[in-house]
């Protein structure tokens, strides 16, 4: 065994034990998918509150199976939505950098293990395509963010494009979930209505650009043939 697959294999290893004893033992990643337990665990913490929810986003982004988008609705609720949202883009942005690094550490065959062959999607393109990508990945709740960062670290994707668009990517939906946090724990309504209506917005932005480019792409591969 070279001293690549050695690392790949420990890092594996510890990642799997890490995630067993915390969803299964005392560990309690299980709790990370209810916003009012991470809420009150932040604020066990007290002054270090902050690093706890960047800590707990950066373990979110890096180990696949932890939610975070109640992780951000807690920041909200404790900080307010703009102090929220700043430790939330931070902890994000330090878990897709590692996620990245991890990727291009273990390899094509390591990562393609956890995600499968759906890792291999969108890995094609220029610079500017693969960054736009990227940024359009972290506008759409419906994408993984953690599939996305592990899977530009095996693209071409250059490490400060793929930096500048994951931190501009995740500050509309940072504000949003942040903001839906802490108004629900003011009791309000309206206020995550259109807010709501604003992410959609923004997300269906990325959406119809991709869609046009797309058939864009087709008229002129139908032209060439």
């Amino acid at each position: 065994m070279n001293k690549k697959s050695a690392i790949a294999s420990v890092l594996v290893v510890g990642l799997a034990v890490v995630a067993y004893l915390g969803w299964q033992g005392p560990l309690g990643f299980g709790d990370l998918a209810k916003p009012d337990a991470i809420k009150q665990m932040v604020a066990d913490f007290g002054v270090f509150g902050p690093l706890a929810v960047i800590a707990l986003m950066v373990l979110a982004v890096v180990m696949t199976p932890i939610p975070s988008a109640p992780i951000a609705m807690a920041a909200g609720a404790v900080f307010g939505q703009f102090a929220g949202a700043i430790y939330i883009v931070i902890g994000a942005e330090i878990g897709a950098i590692i996620a990245f690094f991890l990727a291009r550490v273990l390899g094509r065959d390591v990562v393609r293990r956890w995600f499968g062959s759906g890792l291999d999607r969108g890995l094609l393109g220029s610079q500017n395509a693969l960054m736009f990508a990227v940024f359009a990945s972290r506008l759409m709740p419906f994408i993984s963010f953690d599939l996305m960062s592990y899977a530009a670290g095996l693209s071409a994707l250059k490490f400060w494009r793929f930096a500048i668009a994951t931190v501009a990517g995740i500050i509309p939906a940072s504000l949003f979930l942040t903001h839906f946090g802490g108004v629900l724990a003011d009791g309000g309504g309206m206020s995550v209505l259109w807010a709501s209506l604003a992410l959609g917005g923004v997300t269906g932005f990325p959406l119809l650009y991709l869609a046009w480019r797309s058939r864009r792409q087709a008229r002129v591969d139908d032209h060439a043939d």
